[in-house]
């Protein structure tokens, strides 16, 4: 634990009213053994109470959420959503044997033989933030598959280009596309998180979410191509100086202000934190060009050592779900901050 958490900010997100918190806190913050008979009763709570048990309860018995397929629409509900929430949310398929079913009907639905996730479940329906964000899931939630090792490779391969088709304008060009493995698409349209959302230009929304699932991967499953699209990747985010967000907009003309939103839990959108927990989990941490970036994330901490929300989708989710008020201090933001702290002090 980092000796700077004054005692009266554990005792606040240690509250046992509140498992959700109080089970992260004593997992990632106090780094209580996995046997630890206080760690076990909280995870215990926390899968039977709060927003984990209401996320799961709404799940039909065949492991969906919203309407049968690859689940991405209705926003927020479905069952793309659901795992990322649950991933972010310390759900385990070890607690509840609903994860591990809605993890196998994820798989089965919406990641393509060649590795893709997609929202339709087809090749051209993959894009950068959903593919990290569902490798992020996964692995949160103890589900780890055989077939994610191509899902892993497939993401690499994005990055770096190799051994995947270009996006030809011309009829030779566009036959030997077609004919292809793997091809860019109208969505996953180039190397270096190039997306057509963001008008064929580089997305580090989708670049933060790719980072931090390769962050996810023990380094030992690390092939010689991820550690490429990890090295590629970080000089992305790295590059100019991230806490002005300075990356491709496409359709507009300056940078998203939920850059510097810090939110929770944290879909398509990235926020400058989020960044940061890719850059760590893939080693950068020490880099100077992310001192900056990490100024800015201590900075927006209260006199008490908390962050507020600012950035949500309560009434969007599930029945019942909602992870606090609009700039109140939050306890899932905390977290997401301390747990830098706890890389960048340790």
């Amino acid at each position: 634990m980092n000796p700077s958490h004054p005692p009266e900010l554990l005792t606040w997100l240690l509250d046992p009213t509140d498992p959700g918190p109080r089970y992260l806190a004593l997992r990632d913050l106090l780094h209580r053994p996995a046997d630890d008979p206080e760690l076990v009763a909280a995870r215990a709570a926390a899968h039977r109470d709060g927003p984990i048990a209401a996320i799961l309860a709404d799940m039909a018995d065949d492991g969906h959420w919203g309407k049968p397929g690859p689940g991405y629409g209705p926003k927020y509900r479905s069952t793309v959503w659901a795992m990322i929430a649950l991933g972010q949310l310390g759900a385990s398929a070890a607690d509840d044997e609903r994860v591990a079913r809605a993890g196998a009907y994820l798989l089965d639905q919406a990641l393509c033989p060649g590795g893709q996730f997609a929202y339709n479940g087809r090749p051209a329906g993959t894009f950068d933030c959903l593919q990290g964000n569902l490798l992020t899931a996964l692995l949160d939630l103890g589900v780890d598959d055989p077939r994610l090792d191509g899902a892993y490779d497939w993401m690499a391969r994005t990055v770096t280009g190799e051994g995947i088709a270009p996006r030809g304008t011309g009829s030779s060009a566009n036959a030997a596309r077609c004919n292809a493995e793997r091809r860019y698409t109208a969505y996953k349209s180039g190397p270096l998180f190039r997306c057509g959302a963001n008008n064929n230009l580089s997305c580090a929304w989708g670049a933060a979410k790719v980072m931090l699932a390769f962050g996810k991967l023990p380094p030992g499953r690390r092939t010689p191509l991820i550690d490429e699209a990890i090295r590629q990747g970080a000089e992305f985010l790295l590059a100019g100086e991230p806490a002005t967000a300075p990356w491709p907009n496409g359709y507009a003309a300056a940078p998203s202000g939920n850059w510097w939103k810090f939110g929770f839990p944290v879909f398509y959108v990235a926020d400058l934190l989020q960044v940061a927990e890719a850059l760590l989990a893939v080693g950068y941490g020490d880099d100077p060009r992310l001192a900056p970036t990490l100024a800015l994330i201590a900075a927006k901490a209260d006199a008490d050592g908390r962050w507020p929300l600012e950035y949500h989708y309560n009434g969007k989710m599930w029945p019942g779900v909602a992870f606090g008020r609009l700039g109140a201090p939050n306890k899932w933001v905390t977290m997401r901050a301390l747990r830098i702290n706890e890389f960048t002090t340790d």
